[in-house]
Parts: C-alpha cells; structure tokens; sequence
C-alpha cells in the first residue's frame, strides 16, 4: 500500500487533500450547526479543527513527497540564506502561531487589544490572527475586521480585555462653569446613579468578587462612585465610576449626566440666586 501511494505520489496528494479538505468543511457546518441550534459560541472549536486538520494535511503531504523534498533542499542549498531572509515574517508568523498555542494569551471569543487595536478574537490560523474590531470607548463592535500577523502578538503587549465583554468599570465625567456649589446637588444625583444600578446590583457584587479573586486586585464597584475635582482652567468636573453591564454602560451613563442637567440648572434657577 505504502509503495502504492510512492509510485502515485500526485494521484495520492490530490486524493488526501480532498478527503482532508472535504472532512474539514463537513466537519466545521456540522458544529456551526450545533452550536446555532444551542446558541453556543463554538468557534474556538471551529478553528482548533481547521488547525488540527492543516496540520496533518500537511504532515502527510511532507511524508509522501519527503525524498523529493530533500533533494530539493540540497539542490537549493547555496540560496537557502536568501530563501530564509524573503520569508522570515512567513517564519514569525508559524513562530508566533506556536506560540500562541503554547502560551494561551486568549482563547477564540475573548477581546484583547494590541498595539491600539482592540477586537473579540474570531479566528486564529498558522499566519495570523482575526479580530472583530470593537470601539472601547463605547464597548460596541464597529463591522470592521482586523487581521492582525502573528508575529506582531510576539513583539507588542496583549491586553486581554475579556471581562469587559459582561461587566465593565466605566468611568466618564461631567464639566461645568463653576456657577453652582456641586456639594448640593452630589447625594442626589449619587441617589440616582444608585437606583440605575440597583436592577443588576446583586449580578454585579458577584461579578466584581469572581475578578477580584481571578484577579487577586481590588476594583471599584459594585456601588457607584462620585467625586468632584476642577478642571485646568478652574471649571467644575464631576467624575463618575460605575461598575455595570457592558451594554447598558453608555445608556446608564445619559442617564446620569441628565439627573445632573436636571439638578443642576435647577440649584442654578433658584429664586435667591437670582436675585
């Protein structure tokens, strides 16, 4: 059988591609579909197939046409430094690739960020990573998609950004003229970011315990947080810090910065004040 597959080394390289490939593509609409019926997000399964499949794909390929190979290598040997030199970012990338897998920085779902890039990790493979872009500042996915080379996830810092996908410390501030005391109106607007948080308040405590212990820091929350401070040029600034569910982050954020429109023109339109 072996000296059978040798002596038809093309007609068994086409054969075993198409198999793999075949099985492959059966394979990943099989889970696809699984995990669409049960609501469950299996593409790091998806993509540990691809990987595992390229993989002896090619181990086979390099077995059949070993000899081949060889001989080809020696043939070529006075340019393997050139050959080298034109793929090293090719080289990286496998390296990085190994890497990756080895280390586990982030796992196929997770948002992590790099170099500026931030992005839930859709698929990996042996040259680079795929992101879903995801604009921090508002914890939203833009459409776009970021394809990030794997030796880049070597050579730059990796933010693994995960536990923003559920519960998120968002921080943001309100700045105004210095015409009303901020003291006066502080509790009750401390009052009503409480009551927006009240609903999850419960989901959250047990949230922010499970990363503090993963994480072994403290964190703010689950209670919000008011303080006033001035600004550079001597206005009014409210900073605010709640520990919420990510997508309700920027609605609970409106929510608070009109009760403290609210108060505040109305602390500015008291009768003795204009008088």
């Amino acid at each position: 059988m072996i000296e059978l597959i040798y002596q038809h080394r093309l007609i068994a390289t086409l054969s075993i591609s198409t198999l793999i490939i075949s099985f492959k593509y059966l394979l990943v609409t099989l889970i696809r579909s699984r995990a669409k019926k049960k609501r469950q997000d299996k593409r790091y399964l998806v993509s540990n197939v691809k990987n595992l499949l390229n993989f002896i794909l090619i181990v086979l390929l390099l077995s059949i046409w070993i000899n081949e190979i060889q001989n080809f290598a020696l043939s070529i040997a006075a340019f393997a430094v050139a050959i080298v030199l034109a793929t090293r970012e090719f080289i990286q990338c496998i390296i990085g690739f190994f890497y990756l897998m080895s280390s586990r920085p982030f796992r196929i779902g997770d948002w992590i960020q790099v170099d500026g890039f931030a992005g839930e990790v859709s698929a990996t493979d042996w040259i680079k990573t795929t992101l879903l872009e995801v604009d921090i500042s508002r914890y939203e996915y833009t459409g776009k998609t970021l394809f990030l080379p794997n030796n880049k996830l070597i050579n730059s810092p990796i933010k693994n950004l995960n536990f923003l996908k559920r519960y998120v410390t968002h921080h943001f501030s309100i700045t105004r003229d210095e015409d009303v005391n901020p003291y006066l109106i502080i509790e009750k607007l401390r009052q009503t970011a409480k009551e927006h948080c009240a609903d999850f308040y419960d989901v959250a405590t047990r949230y922010n315990q499970i990363i503090e212990r993963r994480l072994d820091v403290k964190i703010s929350g689950p209670e919000p947080h008011i303080e006033v401070t001035t600004s550079e040029i001597g206005h009014t600034v409210i900073k605010c810090t709640i520990f919420c569910p990510t997508e309700r982050a920027i609605e609970i954020e409106q929510s608070i910065m009109a009760a403290f429109m609210e108060l505040w023109f109305t602390e500015f339109n008291k009768p003795s004040r204009v008088d």
